[in-house]
């Protein structure tokens, strides 16, 4: 028996920690007191990169400080909507004691010299993160290492704020006032000790001496560079636990903000290429008839590349239009698999293999056979839920430019470094030959971790020599895309004659990351197994925002509530009770029904569900109040309790979990993509709806903060419990269980 095994984990998984802080050079003109993005290579080179501008002093590898004051932190990871850019702004610059309406956010360049080195260390090696201080430098040296050689420059598990911020831009901000503060005690002739720093300023009270930053800018460079400095308690936080503003809304809101889709290249005519892939995954294309498109105004070129076809053309409209008439037969799938129901049937052979014992061991303790044959009560239950689509607003799309040797893409990528490497080997390129513009991201979603439509878009490149901009239609990219998996999972419960949930017995079929999302470890439940019986999967697999959680909570969450009916208990009692070794999930689990006024009846023909679900890092409870007095469930009010350790921003927290929650209500509700002859039959939005402002119900977010120095996650955390929450309100209403996604076919 083991203790969660871990399959091999997902390329976007293979993540790291934080950046190496070294000695500070002066080069090129610019300073640079380095956190070292590169062990062994002077970081004196990133001045000429990121601080070229005139009066531009680069103070540390992740600061830059302005000759008017102004703090720009330079960013490792992606803006996609998140606030993760502004969130990871305002640590640094409370350690820094930065003025905040002084501080700016830089997007670092995506050139191999920044990684997330905190980000790698953090889900790799965890336990390395509290090493004494003397390892420091050699923990960060071997794993910023990792991180440049396997292209860690990502954003997505939850993990830019509880990584990169909580160590590379805290110790960064802290280092480098410390060093401000060394080289102004060294020309004022005054002990370090009575300086103090606030708002961009360095001030000396007794002798009246004050300066801001950038005066002593040049001067901390020649200082010893701290490798663990300091850093503040949350007693003594002036922006972390705040409502700082964000920096990324004003140009939203105007609309200056730059997306992939926006791309330009400079002083160049841009062409535009609409494509086409083929519609069953495995296949290829035979033979394509383009005679009408070959007539078409402003057609280009029409280019067959074997797995899709794309037409260049003077317009994107004008390429789509010619695209639309080109007929095409392609080779035949190899796979059985040709139906929804196909591929649920697979899922169930693969179960049925398994039995109540067989498949691979995620998960045993106890003895849950000889448990279960002695219970005063078994119950089984089957879940489905269904392939979705990440469905962002901004499309798949990508500009590239080949010539000379050389490669320029700008796209919306959450793995720039990984998208250049693969776009490089595409079309027979170094990767030192690619340079990545890395623009802010219109959603991703986790379908922007993958890096299919930039290779696509570099062989386009490659095939017309001039600049092009190849864009997905929305079809193309609810069709042909890649896609949160499909699965099956069967549960068999036991109770014993005290009401309690003795045995726990599980087999599914779909395993990803992260490895831990099919179990609740909190519950205490003395007997359990959790296995895996592997089966194919048709549709091209790609994460989804919250990845296994987004189903595994919806069975789990399910089951437990499906358990507490067995025994005849209250849910939230029920739940209370299995958690006596875990006082945070029951302060959370008390919060939200408390929220929620759970021991209150509620009005005729509404019900209360309930789900809770610790996911990256993030302890979260959900309550949803439906009303099926109409026949149909109409949500009345979702609850939501949380506990991330610490919440940076808490306005910023509560908006991502209530986008978490809209998340997964659309999936909850609508969210499913099915097959015929093999393709994706859905296309847009008539056809895989979102969820509308009349189905949103309010939504009330309460930030419980127990521990700031484990942080967790808030991108994802907030959908998981949702679905399973909404599922169990239903029957609570109604009587009725739903055990298959999406709940709105239920009732049409």
């Amino acid at each position: 028996m083991n203790d969660m095994a871990k399959p091999p984990r997902s390329r976007a998984a293979k993540w790291t920690r934080r950046g190496f802080i070294g000695a500070g050079v002066l080069a090129g003109g610019a300073l640079i007191v380095g956190v070292a993005v590169r062990p062994g290579n002077p970081v004196g080179k990133l001045g000429p990169i990121v601080a070229g501008g005139e009066g531009e002093q680069l103070v540390n590898s992740w600061v830059k400080i302005g000759a008017d004051n102004v703090v720009t932190a330079i960013v490792p990871h992606c803006e996609m909507g998140q606030g993760a850019h502004s969130v990871l702004a305002q640590m640094l610059a409370d350690e820094l004691d930065a003025d905040w309406s002084l501080v700016r956010v830089m997007q670092a360049p995506a050139d191999g010299n920044y990684v997330v080195t905190d980000t790698a260390r953090g889900f790799v090696a965890p336990g390395t993160l509290d090493a004494p201080d003397w390892l420091e430098p050699t923990w960060n040296g071997l794993f910023t290492k990792i991180s440049q050689l396997g292209d860690v420059m990502i954003t997505g598990g939850s993990s830019s704020i509880r990584t990169t911020g909580q160590r590379t831009m805290r110790i960064a901000g802290a280092a480098a006032r410390q060093m401000l503060i060394a080289a102004a005690a060294r020309e004022w002739g005054v002990p370090a000790a009575e300086i103090v720093t606030a708002n961009s300023m360095l001030s000396h009270a007794a002798s009246g001496k004050s300066a801001p930053y950038a005066q002593f800018a040049a001067a901390a460079a020649e200082e010893d560079m701290p490798q663990t400095p300091a850093l503040k308690q949350p007693k003594d936080y002036r922006l972390m636990g705040t409502d700082a503003p964000r920096t990324d809304i004003p140009e939203k809101v105007t609309g200056a903000a730059q997306f992939g889709i926006d791309a330009t290249v400079p002083g160049q005519k841009l062409t535009y290429a609409a494509v086409r892939k083929v519609p069953v995954p495995g296949t290829r294309i035979a033979s394509m008839k383009a005679d009408v498109a070959k007539t078409m105004p402003g057609v280009l070129q029409i280019l067959n590349m074997g797995d899709f076809l794309a037409v260049v053309a003077d317009s994107y409209w004008q390429a789509q239009q010619a695209l639309n008439t080109i007929e095409a037969e392609y080779t035949k799938s190899e796979s059985a698999i040709r139906s929804s129901a196909d591929q649920f049937a697979a899922f169930a052979a693969a179960l049925d293999q398994a039995g109540d014992q067989g498949g691979k061991e995620l998960v045993g303790k106890g003895d849950v056979a000889g448990v279960l044959s002695v219970s005063a009560k078994t119950f089984t239950a089957e879940y489905r839920a269904p392939y979705l689509a990440h469905a962002p607003l901004e499309p798949m799309n990508a500009t590239v430019w080949v010539r000379d040797g050389q490669c320029e893409i700008w796209t919306s990528t959450q793995v720039p470094l990984m998208a250049r490497s693969a776009a490089a080997k595409a079309i027979g390129l170094s990767a030192d030959d690619v340079t990545m513009h890395h623009p802010m991201l219109g959603g991703g979603f986790g379908r922007r971790l993958e890096v299919d439509y930039v290779v696509m878009a570099a062989r386009i490149g490659l095939a017309t020599g001039y600049p092009v901009k190849m864009i997905w239609s929305r079809e193309e990219d609810t069709q042909k895309g890649l896609f949160r998996c499909a699965d099956l999972s069967r549960f068999t419960g036991g109770i014993d004659a005290k009401g309690r949930l003795v045995a726990w017995n599980n087999v599914f079929t779909q395993h990803n990351d992260p490895a831990e999302a099919c179990d609740a470890p909190f519950y205490d439940v003395p007997h359990k197994s959790i296995r895996v019986a592997e089966a194919e999967l048709h549709l091209p697999f790609a994460a989804f925002r919250s990845v296994d959680h987004s189903q595994q909570a919806f069975f789990v969450e399910s089951f437990i509530d499906e358990a507490a009916h067995a025994a005849g208990r209250d849910p939230v009692e029920f739940r209370l009770a299995m958690l006596g070794n875990s006082p945070r999930h029951k302060a959370v689990l008390e919060k939200v029904a408390a929220m929620a006024g759970w021991g209150t009846r509620p009005a005729a023909g509404r019900g209360r569900g309930v789900a809770l679900v610790q996911s990256f890092g993030t302890i979260v409870a959900e309550v949803v109040e439906v009303d099926m007095s109409q026949g149909k469930p109409r949500l009345t009010q979702v609850w939501c309790a949380a506990d991330p350790g610490f919440a940076m921003n808490p306005d910023g927290f509560r908006n991502q979990m209530e986008g978490g929650i809209v998340f997964g209500l659309t999936a909850a509700l609508h969210g499913e993509i099915t097959l015929k002859d093999g393709a994706v039959e859905q296309g847009n939005f008539n056809d895989y709806p979102m969820l509308r402002i009349d189905e949103c119900p309010p939504i009330a977010v309460e930030i419980i903060n127990a521990d700031p120095v484990h942080l967790g996650g808030a991108g994802e955390p907030g959908l998981p419990p949702i679905a399973p929450a909404l599922a169990n309100a239903i029957f609570a209403a109604s009587g009725k269980r739903i055990r298959e996604l999406p709940i709105a076919k239920h009732f049409a």
